[in-house]
C-alpha cells in the first residue's frame, strides 16, 4: 500500500493576501486624492501681502514686506487734475505716520485718460522730484480687465469697490485685509483718524507681547 500522504492548506495565506490588497488600495487611492488635490484644489492667498509685484525697474517685490504694518493702497497717476493735491497729500500722510507702522504703496496706471503714459522708471523719477515721495512707487500696472495685477484685483474683490478714476485709495490692515477706500475726490485729511487708529491697534498689540 501506498503511504498516505495529507496536504493541509495553509489557513493564513489568503488573509495575509486580502490583507496586502487593501493596504496596497487604500495607499494608491490616498495618492492619487493628494496629488488630485494639489492639482486642482492650490490653497487660496488669504490677504493682501500674500501677493508678490514688481517695483519701478521690474524686479519682483513680496508685500508680505509690509506685513505688520497699516498701508494705504493708491492707483497713482502723473498727468491728471488731481496729481498735485494727492502727491502732496499722500508725502505728509507718510512723513507724519511711518516708516515703521504705515506706509503709502503707489501703483502707477493708466487706464484713466491715459493720464501715465510713461515708463515706471519715469514715473517714479516724476513723483520724487516734483514731490519729494519717500514711499515706494512700483511698476506701472493694469487695475482693471482681464489683465488686472492680482493684489490690485484683491483689494477690489475685498472692498467691493472698483476704481473708476486715479489716487482711489484702499487702507490695509497690518493681517493685510481691506479696512476702507476712498474715492479720489475725497480730502487725505479724512484718512488721518483711520491711520492713526490702525497705528495704536499696533503698538499696543506689541506692547501686549512683550
Amino acid at each position: 500500500m501506498e503511504p498516505l500522504t495529507t496536504t493541509y492548506p495553509l489557513k493564513n495565506s489568503v488573509p495575509k493576501a486580502r490583507v496586502i490588497v487593501v493596504f496596497l488600495s487604500v495607499f494608491l487611492c490616498t495618492t492619487i486624492l493628494c496629488l488630485l488635490q494639489l492639482r486642482f484644489f492650490k490653497p487660496k492667498i488669504k490677504d493682501f501681502y500674500s501677493f508678490e509685484v514688481k517695483d519701478s525697474r521690474g524686479r519682483n517685490i513680496s508685500l508680505e514686506k509690509y506685513r505688520g504694518k497699516a498701508t494705504l493702497v493708491v492707483n497713482v497717476a502723473s498727468y491728471c487734475q488731481n496729481t498735485d493735491k494727492n502727491y502732496i497729500a499722500l508725502q505728509e500722510l507718510h512723513r507724519e505716520f511711518g516708516p515703521s507702522h504705515f506706509t503709502v504703496l503707489a501703483f502707477p496706471c493708466n487706464q484713466f485718460g491715459e493720464s501715465e503714459p510713461s515708463s515706471s522708471q519715469e514715473i517714479e523719477s516724476f513723483a520724487k522730484g516734483n514731490y519729494g515721495v519717500t514711499f515706494p512707487v512700483f511698476h506701472k500696472i493694469k487695475i482693471l480687465g482681464s489683465e488686472a495685477d492680482p493684489a490690485f484685483k484683491f483689494l477690489i474683490d475685498s472692498s467691493k469697490k472698483e476704481p473708476r478714476w486715479n489716487f482711489w485709495k484702499y487702507l490695509v490692515s497690518p493681517e493685510g485685509k481691506v479696512v476702507k477706500f476712498w474715492r479720489p475726490e475725497e480730502p487725505v485729511q479724512s484718512i488721518k483718524p483711520e491711520v492713526a487708529a490702525l497705528i495704536r491697534q499696533i503698538i499696543m498689540k506689541k506692547r501686549e507681547d512683550l
